[in-house]
């Protein structure tokens, strides 16, 4: 079995492994009513609808 000739630094390990952290970006759905963007299973900022109603009052 293949043995590792020289020891491997902890930043090299961890920079090997933190490559597995990286975050994708959110998802995203349009708004039903007013077809802005947003996030999914938000209040809409742009007309303040959510689930087929009103939720907050946007000016």
């Amino acid at each position: 079995m293949a043995v590792p000739k020289k020891k491997m630094s902890k930043s090299k390990t961890r920079m090997r492994r933190a490559s597995a952290w990286k975050l994708g970006a959110p998802a995203r759905s349009l708004c039903p009513r007013c077809g802005v963007s947003k996030l999914p299973h938000t209040v809409c900022g742009n007309c303040g609808w959510y689930h087929g109603r009103q939720a907050i009052d946007v000016d």
